[in-house]
């Protein structure tokens, strides 16, 4: 009853319900881009897609993120968030439809691969000011139901419009240019709906002197090691130990999401139009999963506390993945699916709102950066790794035993720090 009160308390608060449209729209669009991107990539006819292509197409689109992360805290700590909102989902709407002119136009890969590229570049700014923000539209004692809300909503949306992208993508084989174009109408919207926030509202705060952005640019190291020796002050080394597991699990988020994405294609499907289907039908229930962390984190965080619940969550993932997994076959699949999907948004949860509250208003944008950055390059050193372990059609116990020995790791680590 608390939560169900609590989240009527945040609906109804005006500014946290902007925010929240902006996140629905922009993940939304994100959802719409990467299925896009995966259909081009993975499932289209033409393409006979390997481990390694899958794995280099994300390197090149995630890679990305790790060099511009770094610059996106110390502007972040800088500019108004609510112009980075708006800014970076009209230059994100043009991108995107350039994007769809070269899809049209039949350019060579790489370019193509350069615009989304530049595409999924702007989208570090968006993502790390909304989680920078969230605090400044809620209270302390709110923020736990508000991380749960309002991130996990953003990856439901996430799916959703990934779901609306695989139903255009889906009605006709030259579809492709048109899901990106959805994706560049969702983008517009969102910056639409940021007007609705005052320019001020999310920060950050202007009570410090700052030095001229060129100078900031050239510091950006110096401002980054400011931002971990932060982090890794005794009173918030809880945060930092949350960031550290929570890399690890998204590691394996990545290695499992490769497989899935070869097996879909090759094993478990007759052909690239089946195999498409089946993923949309994976991401489907993987996003349930997500919905059930949103609705049981914040009862299990109360309960346990953070880190025991990410402990909880990874070992949950530990014991059920290679269970379900190691059959290769749909149902225990699916299944696995909705378990990952409940297990890492459980844990993404916990450690947002420890980092949210352990890290200063004026180090936040720099924190959720190193954080952004942690994220992405675990997922490419994952997809990196599968390529190495998987066979042609994606089924390896290797990985399977692997991943769960990783995600066991992590339980056992972080119930012994919630001891200490």
């Amino acid at each position: 009853m608390a939560v169900v009160r609590d989240l009527r308390v945040l609906l109804r608060l005006r500014d946290f319900r902007h925010l929240l449209g902006v996140r629905l729209l922009s993940q939304g669009a994100d959802g719409v881009f990467q299925v896009a991107l995966a259909a081009y990539v993975v499932f289209s006819p033409e393409h006979q897609a390997t481990a390694a292509a899958v794995a280099s197409a994300m390197a090149v689109l995630l890679l990305p993120y790790s060099l511009v992360g770094p610059f996106a805290g110390v502007l972040l700590d800088r500019w108004r968030r609510r112009q980075v909102l708006l800014h970076g989902n009209l230059v994100r709407a043009a991108l995107a439809c350039a994007t769809a002119v070269l899809m049209a136009a039949a350019v060579p890969d790489w370019l193509f691969y350069v615009s989304a590229l530049c595409v999924t570049a702007v989208n570090r700014f968006v993502l790390a000011g909304l989680s920078a923000a969230l605090p400044r539209v809620v209270d302390a004692e709110r923020l736990v139901v508000a991380n749960s809300l309002s991130p996990t909503a953003g990856s439901l949306a996430a799916f959703g419009g990934g779901g609306l992208a695989f139903a255009v993508r889906l009605a006709g084989a030259d579809s492709d240019t048109a899901v990106v174009l959805l994706g560049a109408v969702l983008y517009l919207c969102a910056a639409l709906v940021s007007l609705l926030i005052a320019p001020g509202l999310l920060g950050p705060d202007r009570d410090s002197a700052r030095p001229p952005l060129g100078t900031a640019l050239r510091g950006t190291a110096r401002d980054l090691a400011a931002g971990v020796r932060h982090l890794l002050a005794p009173r918030r080394r809880a945060a930092a130990g949350a960031l550290a597991a929570m890399t690890l699990m998204r590691f394996c988020y990545g290695a499992l999401t490769v497989m899935v994405l070869m097996l879909c294609r090759y094993a478990l499907t007759p052909g690239p139009a089946a195999g498409l289907r089946l993923l949309g039908l994976a991401l489907g229930v993987s996003g349930a999963g997500f919905f059930a962390a949103a609705a049981l984190t914040p009862w299990a965080a109360g309960r346990l506390g953070p880190a025991r619940w990410i402990a909880v969550c990874a070992g949950a993932a530990a014991v059920l993945e290679p269970a379900l997994g190691l059959p290769f076959a749909t149902g225990p699949l699916l299944v696995a699916a909705f378990v990952l999907g409940l297990a890492t948004q459980g844990a993404k949860i916990a450690t947002d709102t420890i980092v949210q509250s352990a890290v200063e208003d004026g180090f936040r944008g720099r924190i959720f950066s190193v954080y952004d950055v942690l994220f992405n390059l675990a997922f490419v050193a994952a997809a990196a790794v599968a390529a190495l372990v998987l066979p042609p059609d994606g089924r390896s116990a290797v990985l399977v035993v692997a991943v769960a020995v990783i995600q066991a790791a992590v339980a056992v680590a972080m119930a012994r720090f919630d001891r200490r």
